[in-house]
């Protein structure tokens, strides 16, 4: 299967099962739930497929994504008057990067891209939507409905994680919010309306502000003016004047020479982070979800908790600071307290919770906070040994990926009491071990997990950060250490309300079902498997795409003690960079 095909079936499979199910009568409620997990787990096939290309010995797609997308790069046509067109040669081919001309006249592109940090968050995508949609077999209202847009929703995920260029990311990321709106609005609880109102004006805040940065990166005219030759092969070696969309070209640019200054990148990374706090969620932007969560049908929450939030981080990790280095390095030490604080109130908000979801809510305010931190720390690489960049954001996209496989257990176990025991008011359980000693050893299992207990997928995330805060600042390193505490905390005290003593008024439910039994073990599996061989199952193919990035940032130029590249290419062709503003005399 070509590369063209495969990355476009990722999105195109699930868009185009939201079409058919429409065309399902609408009485044919179990046709439509088989059909719409048939398509899931196509979906769920082609991010495995995806993996084992990239993985493959020999494979074009294990080369930096930035020399792949040089040799899918854009020709002008020979044609007068015709648009840009697509060439793939050599080692183009196969090497998961599509890119062709969509509309020329903006220089918007078809682009899209897989590396280790996006495939990892892909398969994370294709796995919690299988589960999700399986979990989803007890809707009864409007079930032509929900699938619908459950299919749209997981179509606009993953494009949001293939795409490479800018417009097209913010067209999947836009697209993303109306289905979920409407999954919560219809398919919710008593107060569904608010909580979906407060999610789409939250999401729709941080959109401006994202676009924003979007526009600037398009329109700024340069702090220096890069001329033919002097962007080597960024670009094809072509004069460089913004009005791009490209994030590969833009990460060079900003990275690789002085194109956009200090001023720029500031505005830009603040942009950018305001924007995609605001989807992570992080303190004080993170009062939409508990309201959506406590609101949410279960496998809604799954997806929320799972993909959604990663959203925010991946943002972070592809434009925040690739696209402004030195805007990052700035505000570094105010985004790590940012990063601390959100993971000690996030426990302490969980700990102060009785309503079970919504502690579960707050759980996950904290644990991305951890993804907040990891990010920020790795500033401190421009000074000293850059190994703790990488160990700061292998840290956060493991926490990422870990937080996805627990929060996505943990909704699925509120809700699986909640179908039971009609409530989710944490004073009146208690005893269900008992009762249903299964849903206690998932539970235990699960809820240890995200704790971050030695063997599990938390503690690999939390030590990575963990390590780099410390060599960072012993300060903020201390805290966040600290907060490990706060979550043992609430995590316990959760267990023992949930599961232990005795109560008489549930000593008949019953245990996990079959299909349930079917949603909680990957999710099993995964939790201990991440945490027993974290190198195997992650970390030696998606941290070589991470230490790409550390590098590029690390490099930038407009960063105190790293090498200017600008002045390099000044020195090798003086006449190609040009200051556009007269130097003070």
């Amino acid at each position: 299967m070509s590369d063209d095909l495969l990355l476009s079936l990722l999105w195109f499979v699930p868009l185009a099962g939201c079409l058919i199910v429409l065309l399902i009568p609408k009485r044919a409620e179990l046709a439509i739930k088989g059909f719409s997990l048939g398509v899931t787990l196509v979906t769920f096939a082609l991010t495995l497929v995806a993996f084992s290309a990239y993985v493959a010995p020999g494979s074009a797609a294990a080369t930096p994504l930035s020399q792949r997308a040089e040799n899918n790069a854009l020709s002008a046509s020979s044609i007068p008057g015709a648009s840009i067109a697509s060439t793939e040669t050599g080692a183009a081919l196969n090497d998961l990067v599509v890119r062709h001309a969509w509309i020329p006249d903006f220089n918007i592109q078809y682009y899209l891209g897989l590396d280790g940090i996006s495939l990892s968050l892909i398969i994370l995508t294709g796995l919690v939507s299988v589960l999700s949609c399986l979990a989803s077999w007890n809707i009864e209202k409007q079930v032509k409905g929900y699938f619908s847009l459950y299919l749209l929703l997981t179509a606009s995920m993953m494009g949001v994680f293939l795409a490479l260029d800018l417009f097209l990311f913010y067209v999947f990321f836009e697209v993303m919010l109306l289905p979920m709106y409407f999954l919560i609005a219809v398919w919710g609880g008593e107060n569904r309306e608010y909580a979906a109102i407060k999610f789409l004006l939250y999401t729709l805040f941080g959109s401006v502000f994202i676009l924003v940065a979007i526009l600037a990166l398009y329109f700024w005219p340069g702090d220096v003016q890069l001329v033919r030759g002097a962007t080597g092969n960024i670009m094809g070696g072509a004069a460089f004047h913004a009005h791009t969309f490209d994030i590969v070209a833009l990460t060079r640019i900003a990275t690789e020479t002085g194109y956009y200054g200090k001023t720029i990148q500031q505005v830009i990374f603040v942009l950018f982070l305001i924007g995609f706090c605001v989807k992570l969620p992080s303190f004080p932007f993170h009062t939409w979800l508990p309201d959506a969560h406590v609101q949410a049908p279960t496998p809604i929450s799954m997806i929320l908790a799972g993909v959604l939030l990663k959203i925010g981080g991946y943002g972070l990790i592809r434009l925040a600071w690739p696209l402004a280095p030195s805007g990052a390095y700035d505000m570094a030490y105010y985004v790590a307290v940012l990063g601390v604080f959100s993971i000690i109130y996030g426990a302490l908000a969980a700990m102060a919770q009785t309503d079970f979801k919504k502690l579960v809510a707050y759980s996950s305010v904290s644990h991305m906070g951890y993804v907040t931190l990891g990010m920020a720390v790795m500033q401190l690489a421009s000074k000293s040994d850059p190994r703790y960049y990488a160990y700061g954001v292998n840290g956060a996209m493991f926490m990422m990926i870990a937080h996805g496989i627990t929060s996505t257990g943990m909704f699925f176990l509120v809700g699986v009491i909640y179908d039971r025991a009609h409530t989710r008011d944490l004073r009146k359980l208690g005893g269900l071990l008992n009762a249903m000693p299964i849903y206690g050893a998932v539970m235990m299992l699960i809820f240890f997990g995200s704790m971050g207990l030695p063997g599990l997928c938390g503690f690999i995330a939390e030590v990575f950060v963990i390590l780099s805060s410390f060599h960072y600042n012993p300060l903020l390193g201390i805290f966040a250490a600290a907060a490990v505490i706060l979550t043992a905390g609430y995590i316990l005290w959760t267990l023992q309300r949930v599961l232990l003593g005795r109560n008489e008024q549930y000593r008949g439910l019953p245990d996990l079902t079959i299909r349930e039994m079917i949603i909680a073990a990957p999710l099993v599996i995964l939790t201990v498997a991440l945490g027993v061989a974290p190198q195997q199952m992650l970390l030696s193919w998606m941290s070589p795409s991470v230490d790409q990035m550390v590098r590029s940032v690390t490099s930038a130029r407009s960063i105190p003690g790293s090498i200017p590249p600008i002045q390099q290419a000044a020195a090798a062709a003086p006449a190609q960079v040009t200051a556009a503003r007269p130097a003070a005399d």
